[in-house]
């Protein structure tokens, strides 16, 4: 029964019409990373941390319905939490905004946030109110459980992360592409070896990669049904610095942990 719930529950998003947002994506191939269009990934979130009394971006992650939001387990710590929706340009107001407060964090329990390259790096924030879903604050899909993105798939990552390896955050929402890198190429020695396990996928290698501020945020994937996927949670980079050559972005694999999702948000 638990898991009908759950299979009703995923369905639910596609009464939103998640992953079809209603500015389109503008898909540039440029090797690094460009403003996004405005609202065109209208299921970006900035996760932000309060100190004293100001709130500061620390993540990204995914609205997945009005009342959930996907981000990376290592972006949870002993803070107090806000999620900004509808956020294009983190340094103006722009009236388009919806501020919500957390009312619960579910971390995986497999998590350890002392062994990154153990995998589970993922986690689940239910919003004290839910947000209004419009055209500038939509939900993405949840890949089937299972699934595996091909090789060279052309996704692409978003965030406010660093613009550049020890640069300052982005202010306005960027993208770049990163075609995913099978996890037999990525697990050879050359590439991430043994550091990468079934639980995670690969994008990037070249020199495009997410950075430090990208964390918990969406690798953006289009169906074949012609939606967009959050095929994985942005989770770690190579300690040698954001654009490391053969060393891409590594992701926890959205479709590894599909059904945790599910059950996560039908039993809260």
């Amino acid at each position: 029964m638990m898991m009908r719930v759950a299979f009703v529950l995923l369905l639910a998003a596609y009464a939103h019409g998640c992953g079809t947002p209603t500015y389109e994506p503008s898909l540039t191939r440029v090797v690094n990373g460009v403003d996004a269009r405005p609202y065109s990934w209208p299921w970006q979130i900035s996760l932000q941390y309060r100190s004293g009394s100001s709130y500061y971006h620390t993540c990204g992650g995914t609205l997945l319905s009005p009342n959930w939001i996907l981000t990376a387990g290592h972006c949870i710590g002993p803070r107090t939490y806000r999620v900004v929706v509808g956020e294009y340009d983190l340094t103006r107001q722009e009236n388009n905004e919806q501020i919500r407060s957390v009312e619960k964090i579910v971390v995986h329990p497999q998590w350890n946030d002392n062994c990154l390259s153990c995998g589970n790096d993922i986690a689940m924030m239910k919003l004290s109110s839910p947000v209004v879903m419009n055209d500038k604050a939509q939900a993405a899909c949840v890949p089937p459980s299972g699934e595996i993105a091909p090789h060279d798939d052309p996704c692409y990552v978003t965030g406010w992360g660093r613009i550049y390896n020890g640069g300052p955050l982005a202010s306005k929402l960027q993208q770049a592409i990163l075609p995913v890198v099978g996890h037999e190429v990525c697990s050879t020695s050359g590439w991430w070896g043994n550091y990468v396990k079934m639980n995670m996928i690969c994008a990037g290698g070249d020199i495009r990669s997410g950075c430090h501020g990208d964390s918990g945020g969406p690798l953006n994937c289009k169906g074949t049904d012609g939606r967009w996927y959050v095929q994985g949670v942005t989770s770690f980079v190579s300690a040698a610095g954001c654009n490391t050559i053969q060393k891409p972005t590594v992701f926890t694999r959205t479709s590894y942990f599909t059904q945790w999702i599910s059950d996560t948000m039908v039993a809260n």
